[in-house]
């Protein structure tokens, strides 16, 4: 009997696909797998493990035996889902490979902008010095601040408790709140939006790319912060509007910013990266080998768990 073929697209460690080769006949090529490869290529397979390419209409409509779509990741705005769903495609992703490395990025960008770790490297690098018993070369301290949690989901909640070992309070806001008794477990408190905003001496982002979330955080928010706040985003680049964050760190409205993700990335505007209270990292909040290696099986294991048993995993387009 012949085995089911799946294609995997990205770049991929090859520690990750062990499994999968086991099941299936997989491609995996990234050198040849160009857009347009793809596009002529994909009614041969059966399962797609998606990274570095979008599933719009044109790929979904090229892939004419596709019967599941896994994501490399735990986001899939790069995936029409209603679309697949429309065309009988399980889309499916890949949660728990991404909690903790993202969560410990999100907290390195916390730890490195409160401490204004790019400012200080940048002046030391030239050569000159500064002596930081003067106030305005000074960062901040966390234990007994609160920090304000925007989508408190897997990697959220793990962000919560690496600032808790710090000792901050943590609040949250959340289309969904939590129920009472895991909010007594996680040690955390709900609030409306604008009193997280309003509160949270740091705000990290873990919310999904969605039209009511994208924008979120604009003008408007930025100017109800306080004004020695911290806003931290390894979530989604649009969950921000990047001109009106350059404008807010720029005037002083609020006091710094960490980003891994960006509005319109892989371009970062140059008046963002011009500014000394930001820290910026290219999108690496997954960037480790274990990492990679787990989302890839987690990856394989989705499609697996479908094509050979018929039980989807992970699936967000039910």
């Amino acid at each position: 009997m012949s085995k089911a073929k799946v294609l995997v697209t990205g770049i991929i460690p090859e520690a990750g696909l062990t499994e999968l080769r086991e099941v299936f006949d997989v491609t995996y090529d990234p050198e040849k797998e160009t857009r347009e490869w793809i596009l002529a290529n994909l009614a041969q397979f059966d399962g797609l493990l998606l990274m570095g390419t979008k599933a719009d209409r044109e790929l979904i409509d090229a892939g004419k035996n596709l019967k599941i779509i896994t994501a490399n990741g735990v986001g899939f705005d790069h995936i029409d889902i209603a679309y697949a769903k429309e065309k009988g495609i399980v889309v499916s992703n890949c949660p728990m490979g991404v909690r903790v490395p993202t969560a410990e990025m999100t907290f390195a960008l916390l730890l490195a902008t409160v401490r204004r770790l790019y400012f200080y490297d940048k002046v030391v690098r030239r050569g000159d010095w500064m002596d930081v018993s003067e106030e305005k070369y000074m960062g901040m301290s966390l234990q007994g601040k609160t920090l304000g949690i925007y989508g408190m989901g897997r990697i959220g909640s793990e962000v919560g408790r690496f600032c808790q070992a710090l000792g901050m309070k943590v609040i949250y806001n959340d289309v969904r709140r939590l129920d009472s008794d895991l909010e007594a477990k996680l040690d955390v408190t709900y609030v409306d939006f604008d009193t997280l905003v309003k509160t949270a001496d740091v705000i990290t982002l873990h919310a999904p790319a969605l039209p009511s979330t994208t924008g979120i955080f604009n003008a408007d928010v930025f100017s109800k912060m306080k004004n020695t706040a911290y806003i931290v985003n390894a979530a989604r680049g649009v969950l921000i509007k990047e001109a009106d964050l350059v404008t807010a760190l720029k005037t002083g409205q609020i006091a710094g910013a960490g980003l891994d993700v960006f509005e319109n990335e892989p371009n970062v505007s140059a008046d963002l990266r011009a500014l000394d209270n930001v820290i910026m990292s290219p999108h690496a909040g997954t960037g480790t080998l274990e990492a990679r290696v787990a989302i890839a099986q987690e990856a394989s294991r989705n499609l697996i768990s479908f094509i050979r048993d018929g039980k989807p995993l992970n699936h967000v387009n039910a």
